[in-house]
Order: C-alpha cells, then structure tokens, then sequence
C-alpha cells in the first residue's frame, strides 16, 4: 500500500507521515496558498484511545481544509474510532480486494515471472491466494514453491507482525486458531476468557487478519493467519493444554447441536467416550436437524454390533442408507430394528416401535404409497396413549409439502379429500409438525394447479399462523415459499424477495439449517429479475455435483440447473438434470421427475437437439394427470416457445390455455429470465450512470450531488442500487464491474 501511493505520487508534491513514527500534532499542514497532498500512513498501529482522539482531530481538521487532498493508509478495514468521521465526509474506500489478481492476471504474473504452473498447481495457488498479491510475489520468489512460500509467509507474519502485538492478544488468537470461525460465546468457551469482546476489537483494528460476518457477529482468519498460529500454538502450548482447548470447543458445538464440528474437535485427540455421545444424540434428530450426510463416515465406521445395542442408532441407518438411495441396506437395518422390537420388552420395545413406525412414515424410498393407512392407524394408536413418535420432519428444510421430505402428487388429486378423512389424524401423528400442515397443503396444491390467488393466500397465511402457534419454523418457510411464489406470478419479484428475506432474518436465529435452501429461493428469484451478479455469487455456495450427489440437496440442484442455462452452460446443466432424473426415477420422486424433464427439454432445445420434442411431450402429458399449471409457467420465457410448438399434444385443452396464457403473462413481467449470456445485462437509469460515471473521476458524494443539482441521499439512494444490481459492495468495485461490462 505504501509503495502504490509512493509510486502515484512520485511527481506531486506531497507530505508522507507514519501514525507508528508521528505525534499526531506534528501533522499538521501550513497554509501557503499551495494544495497539498498529504498521507498518513499505518493508522492499523494507533491503538490507545487517547492517540485515537488526538489522530481524530487532525484528521477531521485536515479534510476541512481545501487546499488539502488526504490519503489514510492502513492495514485494516476504517477503524472504529474513525468511523464518525468516514460517514460525514463519505471517504472513498479502496478495499484489498479491489487490489487482488483475477485468475487470469494471476496465471499471467507468474509466467512473467518464469513460473509456469499445471493446471492443477494454478488451482491450488488460486484457492490458497485468491489473487492476493503479496502472496503471488512470495511464490514468484521462490519460483512456485507453494510450501516454501507459504513457510515464508508465516516467518514474515511472526518476525514482523505477531511480535508487536500484546502477549494476551496473541495467547488469544493462538487458542481460537483451532476453529475455522467463532462468536464471541465460542471464543470465550474455548480460552476461558472474560474480555473477550475486547480482545477482538484488539485484533480488529490491528490489521485485516480476520473478517466479520452475519448480525450476531462470526469471525474468520485468513488462511494464513490461521496456519501460522496453530502452528504457534503446537510449539507454545503442551499437548494436554491443546486437548483442553479441543475439548471445550467440542463441548461448545456439543451443546449447540453443531455435531459434525464437535466431531472434529474430539477426533483430534481420539476422545471416543465423547464421540460415541454426540453419534447418538445426533442419531435421535429427524434428517432436517440432523446432519446424516455430512456424518455418514462416522456411522459407517460404527461396528456393526455397537449400532444393533441402540434403537435408535439402527433406525439412523435405515433412514441413512435410503438417503443414500441404498433401497435393500435401508431395509435390511428396518429388519434389524424390527427383530429388536420383538425380542425385548418394556421401554426398550416402546423405543423400537416408536422408531419403526418413524421409519413407516419416513423412509424417502418407500415414497408415499402406504403411507394413508399408517396415518390412520397410527393416529388411532396414539389417540389413547400419551406417547409421541420421535421427530419427524414433513419438508426437510425444503419450500414444500408436496415435494417436500416425500413426493405427495398423487395426494393432490383427492387433496380436499384427504384433508377431511385422515387431516387430523396427520396432524395428531405428526404432532408440532403437524400444525397448520393441512392448511399448507391444501394452498400449495391449489398453486401448483392454478388456482384461484386468493384462496391459496388465505390457505397459506393460516398454515403459517398454526404453525406459529407451537409448530415448527420449516412449515413457516412453505409458506413463505408460496406466498413469494403467488407475488412473482404477479410480476411483483421485488415483494417475493422482501417475504424471503424477512424470513431469512427469522431462520438464522431459529433454524439456520434451512439457510441454504433459503438462499436458493433467493437466487431463483434473482434469476427471474435478471440480477446475474447475485446468481454467480450464490453459484459458489451452491453443492457441487460433480463430487458426489446428495438427495437432502435436490432444491438447491434445481436452482443450480436453473444458474447453469442463464450462464449459457448447457453441458453442465444437462449432466447435472441427468443425476437429477436418476434420482427421481429411483427414489420416486414423481414432481422433481417431470421438474428435470421440463429443464431438460429446454436444456436439449439450446443444444440443437430433436429429442427436446419428445422430452416435453412426456412431461405435458404426466403433468396433465395432476393439472400442474405452474409447473410450466414458473419457467415462463425459457419454455413459453417450446410448449407453443405444434408438435406438442395436449389432451386438457383448459389447462392448455391457462398454461400459456400464464407463461405469456411471465414473459411480460421476466423476459430475460434464463436467457443465455444475459449475466452482462446489467440496466441502470439515466441518474444512476451519470452518478456512477462522476464516481469514476473520483468525485465525492457532495461534489457529485452539487454538479448534478440533487441530494446526497440521492446519490447514496442511486449507488445503493448500482452496487446491488452489479453484486459490489464498494464504490472502486462498482467502477471496476461497470467497466469490465462495458456500461461505462
């Protein structure tokens, strides 16, 4: 940073000052009718808030002044101190990010600097540096050693950095170095500190070696920063003193429900008293709360004779194997739990069929086929007994009841129906997952079939105040699901996104484990309002098929196929609809099949290929069984010309008609939805590119709101705008977007 500004303003006249070697009175700059260029360099080294006073002042002076032109450099982010400060005189920020290599920049540096890397070693360095430049120039040094640069940097870090620092701080980021992140609760149960919040602040203000997300607070170390303590840690602390700190954070995430990071803090040091707890209290949770896929490895390895001595252990394994679409190893741990039923007694039997029946009702291979007559019997059983059945969950964290934990299509042909002979028998069976579920059911059908908008929304809203009522949060998410869905069949994207978001704010204090679903919705509806930045953004959470597929991830596979045709990547988005439709096929999964069948008939349309026609065919002619209106208009421009073909036969003329008529009105209100390459289209208003260009110059917000004769909340309200339709979060980084779309 220092070298940058010395280099730009090598042929100014300018006054160059280090907070780390300067009283802040020395600062000051005499008036001589000259403009001067002043820079205080190393702001990051101000610590004692009676420095931090007397810097604010010089500071707030200097920008007063016209004939100065101030540059503040510092290693971390504005500081706090500062911040009164940077909000009433708008200073520009150029973030380190705006700094960092693309992929290509990076690949070009380093054969400028005779390091010529394999494709896999440039992935490597590019998921290690992400383009951080210091980081590149240490490789080139040693002329694309990743280890000894790495090793280098953690020296440079130690010797030049860490030293300066308070021996409590550095204890403090040593012992937290074991998480990847923390919350100040977290931090604090691992040292055993009471002053943590001060010590983050500390550290905060020191250099940018962490970063802050979320409202609650989560803090993160830079990959480096994080390598180079622990291995501080290993060489300062005895090894009972690491176990400790290991024990305590697996304690912590124990006590939070987080098991798959509990399991890495025991395993460390092999504590397999505590393992074996936390594997069967996780076994207890039904598979939206509890993380079956993500600890399938510790289950897997259990002893076949271990998991036969628990109920509920055999019962995870069941449920485990049919999530991992092994239909026979499912059913054959039903046999093992079944054989324990009968051959024990008392609470232990209880446990057994308690579990079984879950499993009835549960297991996603079985599909729904049987399940009215358990639901009957079941709730009979449990009229006259005050025993309930373990958790269940109806949805799996998914927007949906239909298409939810189980395919429930063929319910929605006698939907009414069903709700007056066995609704209460669900409800009673399903216990707080059954409240309002009824309601909820009967509005998501009626919106799948294209019904009247105002009888789904009382349905919805009163499924979602039972719900409230002692219910269960991921019922609330359906329907918010349908209610965005019914505001975005009306061409109103902007209100979908403000119930989502509402909802989001809920979920991640009550249910963050829905959070990715959650987003996906959020991404669909970027798609719809042509928001790419966004889309792209949420492409790098997205689950990545290509290294194993997980069925609880079907949502988020959708949005993502939906993310592939928009970016024109039409390979990858038939690859993934084929593991996808092998999927449905297999685990019958009848709305997702003719779901991948829709996209997939679009996907083949792009690729030139014929079979698109008969792909489709197969599809309008399932989905007319269900009169499935809105699984075509949904997808409105993308599939409107495809289902306009005349080689396509429709037996329902009715719902032919309202299906186009639907997809035509979608065209209207999301013409560029799903349109290949239309990630560069970016539409700004007049105000909003003339605002963007003046920024560009490097006029401030009052300069720019002065020439244009508007507020500066104007202009603030406009840059808000132009960042989030260019996915930034800083003005350089809107100007670099807009010029590498070519919008300026």
């Amino acid at each position: 940073k220092t070298a940058l500004v010395r280099d730009v303003l090598s042929r100014r006249r300018y006054l160059y000052y280090s907070a780390q070697e300067t009283e802040p009175e020395q600062m000051e700059t005499k008036s001589d009718g000259k403009n001067w260029i002043v820079v205080i360099d190393d702001l990051h080294s101000v610590a004692l808030r009676a420095y931090q006073e007397r810097y604010a002042v010089v500071i707030q002076k200097l920008l007063e002044r016209p004939d100065v032109e101030l540059v503040l450099v510092s290693r971390a982010p504005i500081p706090g101190w500062l911040l009164p400060i940077h909000i009433e005189y708008g200073l520009i920020e150029i973030a380190e990010k705006d700094f960092y290599f693309s992929r290509k920049e990076q690949d070009t540096y380093l054969e400028q600097h005779g390091v010529w890397l394999t494709p896999d070693e440039a992935q490597r360095v590019w998921e290690l540096a992400h383009g951080h430049p210091a980081s590149l120039r240490l490789l080139a040094l040693e002329k694309g050693n990743v280890n000894l640069a790495m090793k280098n940097m953690w020296i440079w870090l130690e010797n030049h950095v860490y030293d300066q620092w308070e021996t409590e701080l550095q204890e403090f980021l040593m012992e937290t170095s074991i998480v990847e992140n923390y919350t100040k609760e977290l931090a604090a149960m691992i040292t055993g500190r009471d002053n943590v919040e001060e010590l983050i602040s500390s550290a905060e203000e020191l250099g940018n070696f962490m970063t802050r997300t979320g409202q609650d607070g989560v803090w993160e170390y830079r990959w480096a920063m994080r390598q180079s303590m622990r291995g501080r840690l290993l060489k300062k602390y005895s090894k009972e003193q690491v176990r400790w700190l290991h024990s305590h954070a697996g304690l912590y995430y124990e006590m939070h429900g987080m098991f798959p990071e509990a399991f890495r803090m025991y395993e460390v040091y092999h504590e397999a008293e505590s393992i074996s707890r936390v594997l069967t209290a996780n076994a207890r949770r039904n598979p939206a709360s509890g993380q079956y896929f993500e600890l399938r490895r510790y289950y897997l390895a259990l002893p076949e004779e271990t998991v036969k001595q628990t109920p509920a252990l055999m019962a995870y394994m069941s449920m485990l194997q049919s999530i991992l679409m092994d239909a026979d190893e499912s059913e054959r741990w039903y046999a093992e739990l079944k054989a324990y039923a009968e051959s024990h007694s008392g609470s232990e039997r209880r446990e057994a069929k308690r579990r079984l029946i879950s499993l009835d009702i549960g297991l996603p291979h079985r599909g729904s086929a049987n399940l009215i007559s358990i639901f009957q019997c079941t709730g009979s059983l449990l009229a006259g007994q005050k025993s309930v059945l373990p958790e269940l969950s109806v949805t799996t964290n998914l927007p949906s009841l239909m298409n939810g934990g189980k395919d429930f299509c063929d319910w929605s042909k006698r939907d009414h129906e069903l709700a007056a002979s066995i609704g209460k028998a669900v409800e009673l069976v399903l216990g707080k997952y059954g409240k309002g579920l009824v309601s909820l059911a009967l509005a998501e059908s009626g919106l799948e079939k294209g019904a009247d908008s105002y009888e789904i929304m009382r349905l919805a809203e009163k499924g979602r105040m039972c719900a409230e009522s002692g219910g269960r949060v991921e019922l609330c998410f359906v329907a918010a699901a349908m209610l965005a869905w019914l505001a975005l069949l009306n061409g109103n994207a902007e209100y979908a996104e403000e119930i989502i978001l509402a909802f989001r704010n809920r979920a991640e204090k009550e249910a963050p484990q829905m959070l990715p679903n959650i987003n996906a919705m959020l991404c669909r509806i970027a798609l719809y309002q042509r928001r790419p930045a966004e889309v792209m953004k949420w492409l790098e959470e997205a689950p990545e098929e290509m290294k194993e597929f997980c069925t609880l991830e079907r949502f988020r596979y959708l949005t993502k196929v939906r993310a592939y045709l928009q970016a024109g990547k039409d390979t990858a988005a038939c690859s993934l609809l084929q593991q996808l439709l092998y999927y449905a096929e297999k685990m019958k999964r009848t709305y997702i099949g003719m779901e991948a069948s829709l996209l997939l008939a679009i996907t083949l349309r792009r690729m030139g290929r014929q079979e698109w026609r008969e792909t489709l065919q197969k599809c309008v002619t399932q989905a007319e069984s269900y009169h499935f209106v809105r699984l075509f208009s949904r997808e409105g421009a993308a599939v409107l010309e495809l289902l306009e073909a005349e080689e396509i036969t429709w037996t329902d003329e009715e719902m032919k008609k309202q299906t186009l008529e639907e997809c035509r009105r979608m065209s209207k209100f999301y013409p560029g939805y799903l349109t290949p390459g239309s990630d560069g289209k970016v539409m700004l208003s007049e105000n909003a590119l003339k605002i963007l260009r003046l920024q560009a110059e490097g006029l401030s917000i009052k300069e720019i709101a002065h020439k244009l004769g508007i507020r500066p909340d104007t202009v603030k309200y406009h840059s808000r705008e132009t960042y989030r339709k260019l996915g930034v979060t800083s003005r350089t980084a809107a100007v670099n977007e807009a010029r590498r779309r070519k919008i300026i």
